[in-house]
């Protein structure tokens, strides 16, 4: 692990007066229970903090920019603030190797669980930028790393989920609504993978993976479209 923060500070392009804050917001609680005397808290309230913080800023800009209606702007929203989204950003800035993780969660390479950490360290590090430096560069960072994302979320319809779209193609140009079923899993109670297939009717039109039924029925859904020419 690299606890060199200036490195992360210059990934961030934040440079912070407590160093504390940042360190506070890459704390998993598992850390702390292997060190107790640990001289920091874990990152929990920093995260619900940064929660807050990320949908006001997400919502006034959607709400300054664009006259649509309620319901499209939430689904906008979603998909900028969703979990996958703030773990590819937390990995694109490299942020697990400035972690502090228990040493069973660093061994971890179930990639469900990684993402999650990833998701919610995102968020705790806005709130400690938020209470370090304020609102506007808290705002700069979240414009930076994931509003800029938006008009290609926009123009490739990427709000709308995958299992949504292949129903609705589906729907529009064959009348035949889809059906999903596992076709295998694999692999111990804690981590279990799953292959599904996504059928119209008799024909297996794709199949996905994925650690819950839901996301493999996603992924399925996402080949889908892909083989049926009907993307996003």
């Amino acid at each position: 692990m690299d606890r060199n923060l200036e490195n992360l500070e210059k990934k961030l392009g934040i440079k912070f007066k407590d160093k504390d804050l940042l360190r506070t917001a890459l704390v998993h609680r598992s850390y702390i229970n292997e060190h107790k005397d640990f001289a920091l808290d874990q990152n929990e309230r920093l995260e619900f903090l940064g929660d807050a913080v990320l949908e006001l800023v997400v919502t006034m800009h959607l709400f300054n920019n664009y006259k649509d209606d309620e319901g499209v702007l939430t689904n906008w929203r979603s998909s900028l603030v969703n979990g996958d989204r703030l773990s590819e950003q937390s990995e694109r800035l490299g942020v697990y190797d400035f972690m502090y993780l228990s040493r069973g969660e660093a061994k971890d390479n179930n990639p469900k669980a990684r993402s999650y950490i990833l998701a919610n360290v995102f968020e705790s590090i806005v709130g400690a930028i938020y209470l370090d430096q304020g609102y506007d560069p808290s705002k700069k960072f979240i414009e930076d790393n994931l509003l800029i994302h938006l008009p290609k979320i926009i123009e490739d319809k990427a709000y709308i989920d995958s299992k949504s779209m292949f129903q609705e193609r589906a729907q529009e140009f064959i009348g035949v609504t889809p059906r999903y079923k596992v076709l295998a899993e694999s692999g111990p109670d804690h981590n279990k993978k799953f292959i599904v297939g996504v059928y119209l009717e008799k024909e297996l039109v794709a199949q996905g993976e994925g650690y819950s039924k839901q996301e493999a029925q996603s992924n399925a859904a996402d080949e889908g479209l892909k083989v049926k020419k009907w993307s996003k």
